[in-house]
């Protein structure tokens, strides 16, 4: 099972010296990188997750609530909100969709298991920053969701192929067919594989002047939607299953 994500937040990096770039131009790219990702999918019938960052989500109900009708799943993405924030927002976007929200991801900041299960999340998807450094370690951690205090913990996932994790800069970064036969080879070994993308990498860095590192900027803007396009056509071609996270783990 093909388990594709994205995590929907503003892009963190500092403009260019002598640009500006304000906090609802951060807003208004990330929301048309995600409507290019939602036409990717529609194209190819495939269903995901979104990760929303907790802090913004109150200024995306229109593009969440087209998230939403589109049939993916709205989750939550904890970068650095408190408990309190994070119950807020909760109750927020369960009343305004009218859909219990399950899952949340963390990556630096990370709330208690227990704590979170008092916010009647079900499942949790931690992830790493993805380090330039990485192809230079061999990389051995739980690759099967396991679960904790009543919390559904989904790992991320490593290529037994390659060694490599499914994180956003190994998908931008390798060449389309070695991308697809790591795919190839985790799904005989693992019951699925979890895919996650940054809506901040479909940005086009030509004409919005962020000041972000040369490998950061490759294959970046249209190029990751050709990216996303071909690897959708593949799952379709090959009859690889996608599912939304919510319901491959329940």
């Amino acid at each position: 099972m093909i388990l594709l994500t994205f995590n929907i937040a503003n892009i963190e990096a500092e403009a260019k010296s002598g640009f500006e770039i304000s906090g609802e131009e951060r807003l208004n790219i990330t929301e048309d990188n995600t409507k290019a990702i939602l036409r990717i999918l529609d194209l190819h019938d495939t269903k995901a997750s979104f990760f929303i960052e907790i802090s913004i989500v109150e200024k995306l109900q229109n593009l969440i609530k087209a998230i939403s009708s589109q049939g993916h799943e709205i989750a939550f993405y904890n970068k650095n909100s408190s408990l309190q924030e994070i119950e807020n927002e909760k109750k927020f976007i369960q009343d305004f969709l009218e859909k219990q929200i399950r899952g949340i991801r963390q990556k630096d900041h990370k709330i208690s298991l227990e704590e979170l299960k008092s916010l009647e999340f079900n499942y949790v998807s931690n992830i790493d920053n993805a380090n330039i450094l990485f192809p230079f370690k061999r990389l051995k951690r739980d690759t099967e969701i396991s679960e904790e205090n009543g919390l559904s913990i989904v790992p991320e996932s490593i290529s037994p192929y390659s060694q490599l994790p499914y994180n956003d800069f190994v998908f931008q970064i390798l060449p389309t067919k070695y991308y697809e036969n790591m795919v190839f080879e985790t799904l005989k070994n693992d019951g699925f594989v979890l895919i996650y993308l940054n809506a901040w990498q479909f940005t086009d860095f030509s004409t919005y002047q962020f000041d972000i590192p040369f490998y950061r900027r490759r294959n970046s803007g249209k190029k990751m939607e050709d990216k996303l396009d071909a690897l959708l056509a593949w799952f379709n071609e090959k009859e690889m299953a996608t599912s939304r996270m919510k319901d491959y783990i329940f």
